[in-house]
This record gives structure tokens, sequence and C-alpha cells, in this order.
């Protein structure tokens, strides 16, 4: 790092400044790092991994393994959310200390890199599958056509971002009421419905380590439990994206980016800088701000994200233990692979505990979760796409970051409407096996750029520690080892 002085932060960069080289990119010139928020807090970006990682695995997938395995088959969940957990933490490294997204650290460790999961990013999230359930469940309950909701559903969500004055605040307060909502609800149900027994027998199953029963490791159940554990929390890249959120939080050097607004007021967006920004980590008081930091961003990955993916999670569990226990039809159902099916069952079931008010509320949980899912997927997946694109396709500057963000979101929408109306609702069936391979591939590939990234990019007082590496290099082998032996012992990827 440079010692000569550095200018005053609003002064445009200069030959003889202080910067941070990190990879053949545009160096990070230096500039102060904000003052941390207090460590325990409500709201924050972590709504976002919350919205997208509370989904069918939750309140679908890992139920229906307790049904079929019994509780102690958990061990893999609590495994899959609590490396979830550090890679949190490790992609909040990166974009806290830096400003930028983790697809800018890639792109600085290897441009086809970066690529490769904007690729991704389109192979496999134009698809309106989230939607599609919700609006089922909604179906259910009001008798309104599927399609025509979920039509009118991705019309809505696209109004409200291109409407909106600043796209994070107004989703941050949304996501964070309808979380909110999700996880009492589920609570009391559970409570209503449940037992003792059951709560301890799905918390206790969590220890249950190298439990695998013999049909587990069949060619029927092995690939599903590898989709599962993919599914633990936020899935594919959704992990990457949460460094978007943060940068558009003002978390750390975040402050010094300007922020995403709504197509309607595009013209009020502040030039985007071609580069994050790096704080002195020779400084003892920016190392001091940088640790208060790192305390809040753990306070969001422990209690926030840790917490709440497992106490929904829990919820449902409970809820899919005493369904069966009223019903035992439930379990025939559970172990097809229709989803719909399955979950409406559980709905009757949940019916007969005590009215049928209460198998409503249940199919008002999946509408809910297909509606936080797409809220987050849709705006995540345009903030990725277009931070890529500005930065990385040439000429793509002429145009602000919002007309981008607007151009992907309005494109993922019309392409879902089209899929719904004149195409399979999931996409084309021939491909989907792809799409999944291609979701836990990424969560692969992001732990070996997480490594990279953060040994290399970054100064070495901020770089993890040693055991974090172990973590997540853990986890490159937790999902790609897994994925591969699926694919090559059964021909199959992912159930």
């Amino acid at each position: 790092m440079d010692t000569s002085k550095p200018p005053v932060a609003a002064s445009p960069p200069v030959e003889d400044e202080r910067v941070w080289k990190a990879g053949r990119l545009e160096p990070m010139p230096i500039r102060k790092l904000p003052d941390a928020p207090p460590s325990v807090h409500i709201l924050g970006p972590t709504v976002f991994l919350v919205a997208l990682g509370v989904g069918m695995g939750e309140s679908y997938m890992w139920p229906r393994l307790v049904l079929l395995f019994g509780p102690e088959i958990r061990w893999l969940f609590l495994i899959g959310v609590t490396l979830q957990a550090v890679v949190m933490l490790e992609m909040a490294r990166y974009a806290m200390a830096t400003g930028e997204s983790i697809f800018s650290g890639a792109a600085r460790v290897f441009k086809p890199l970066m690529w490769f999961f904007f690729i991704v990013a389109i192979a496999v999230y134009i698809w309106p599958g989230h939607l599609s359930a919700g609006a089922a469940a909604f179906e259910e309950i009001t008798g309104v056509p599927w399609v025509a909701t979920a039509v009118v559903g991705l019309i809505l969500v696209g109004m409200i971002f291109s409407l909106t004055k600043v796209i994070y605040s107004v989703l941050e307060k949304v996501l964070s009421l309808l979380i909110g909502v999700l996880v009492i609800s589920t609570s009391v149900v559970a409570s209503l419905v449940g037992s003792w027994s059951d709560v301890v027998s799905t918390i206790t199953g969590m220890f249950a380590f190298g439990y695998l029963p013999p049909e587990a490791m069949s060619a029927a159940w092995f690939p599903v439990i590898v989709g599962a554990c993919a599914f633990a929390g936020p899935s594919g890249m959704q992990q990457m994206w949460y460094t978007l959120h943060l940068r558009d939080s003002g978390a750390g050097m975040g402050v010094h980016i300007p922020r995403i607004r709504g197509l309607r007021h595009a013209g009020e967006e502040e030039a985007m800088p071609s580069r994050g920004f790096m704080f002195d980590t020779e400084d003892p008081a920016e190392m001091a701000k940088w640790k208060g930091w790192r305390r809040w961003v753990t306070f969001d990955a422990l209690l926030l994200f840790w917490g709440i993916t497992m106490l929904v999670t829990i919820s449902f569990t409970v809820i899919a233990q005493a369904a069966v226990r009223q019903n035992p039809a439930v379990r025939t159902a559970v172990q097809g692979d229709d989803r719909e099916v399955a979950l409406g069952a559980m709905s009757d079931a949940v019916s007969s505990v005590g009215s049928s008010v209460l198998g409503m509320i249940f199919l008002g949980f999946i509408a809910l979760i297909g509606l936080n899912a797409t809220l987050g997927l849709f705006d995540s997946f345009s903030r990725g796409q277009a931070d890529m694109t500005y930065n990385f396709v040439k000429g793509a500057k002429k145009l602000r970051m919002s007309h981008l963000y607007a151009g992907f979101l309005w494109g993922v929408i019309i392409f879902g409407i089209l899929i719904l109306l004149f195409g399979p609702a999931d996409g084309p069936s021939g491909i989907l096996d792809t799409l999944a391979f291609l979701s836990t591939f990424a969560m692969g590939a992001y732990c070996v750029t997480l490594l990279l990234v953060n040994n290399r990019m970054l100064p070495k007082p901020i770089r993890p520690r040693w055991w974090t590496n172990v973590i997540i290099g853990f986890g490159a082998f937790f999902y790609l080892g897994m994925l591969f032996y699926s694919l090559f012992a059964f021909g199959v990827v992912v159930g």
C-alpha cells in the first residue's frame, strides 16, 4: 500500500493518492471507513437472505425427509445452515471492506470466473417456480386460478420496483414485515398442532451426526438429500447477491457507493464509480471501526439468519409430524415427488387438529413464502446482472445502473409471463436436472471463489482466519463432493 498522503474523500482520484492494488483491475482509492452501527439491531440486509432462504427447503423438503427417515436426518440440515452462516460472514468481509460485490472480486481474480456466475444466474433464475408454488397455494385458499395470480404478481413486482425511489429501502421494510408474520404465525400454528415430543425430536435429531439409513443411500433418495442440503438456507447464487444488498445498505465501504433507484427516479442516481474503495488497514482507529462492522454482521449471521431459518424449519417439521399423526395418509403423499399434493395433504391434516382455518393459514404460509422468494429473487437477480454488465460490458456505462436494473427486471418478468401462459411453469422439464445441477454447483464454486478473493484481494490484516478458510474449503467439498457422488453413483444430479 502506498504511504503518500490521501486526499479529502470528496476529491476525484489523482495519480499520487494512496490506493490498494488488487488483481489486474483498477486499484481502489483509500477512503475513511464509516463508524459501525450498534451490533444488536432488527432490520438489515440479512432480511434478503432470510426471505430467499426460507422456502421450499424449510417448508417441504426437510419435513419430508424427517417423515421418511426420522428426525435424525436433520444433522445434515444443521451442517448446511451453519455452513451458510459462515459463508454469509465471508461474503460480507469482501463487500464491507471494498464496497464491491463478490462478482467484482471474482473478476479481480479471473474474469471468466465472474462470467460463469453471470451465465448460471440466467440459466437458473429466470424460471418463475417460486411464484408458481405460492400462487398454487393461494388458489387453494381463494379459488382464483394460479396462473392469473402469478401473472398479476409478476406485473405488480415490476411496478413496485420501477416506481419506488430507493429500491433497497422499500424492499427491506416489506420483507421484514412479511418475514415477521411468517415466523410468528408458523410458531403459533406449530404450538397448536404439535407436541413437546415433536419439538424435542426435531431438535435432538440435529445432533445425530453420521446417521444415514440404507434407504437414504439409494438412487431414489440420495439425490433428494443432496438437493435438500443445498436448500438449507439460501441456495445457488443467493449468498453472492447478498453482497449487493450490503453495499446498498451502506455497510462498511458501501457507504461510498450510490444506491440503485427505481426506473421513475433513475435521473436522480449519482454516477457509479468504476471500482470500490479500501480503508487504511494500518490505522488502529480504522481497524477498530472494522471490528465494529464485523460484530454487526456476526449478529446478523448468528441470530437473524441462522436463528430465524432454524426456527421456521423447526416449526414446519413439527407441523408435518403432527399432520402424519392425525392423518397417516399424508406419509404416502410426502413419499412422492408431488409437492402440491403433499402440501395439500399437510394442510388437510392441520385442519383436522383444530379447524379449517388452520389449514388455510398453513397454505397462506406457502403463498407468503412464494411472495417473499419472488420479491427477493427478482430484485437480487436484476442487481447482480446489472452490476456485472455495468462494470464489465463495454459501453454499458453510457446507461445508468438503474436503467440496467430495470432492463433485467422487466426482462425476467416478461419471460416469466410467457412461460406461465404458454409453457411449463417451472421451465422445460428436459433441462430441470441441468438447472438443479448448476444451482448446487454454483454453491461449491462460490466457496472456492471466496477463498481466492478474500485471501488474495484483501490486505493481510483483514483476511480470514485459518479456521474460516477450513470451513469454507469444507463447504466446497460438501457441495461438490455430494453432487458429483450423486451424479457418478446414481446418474442423477439433484432430486
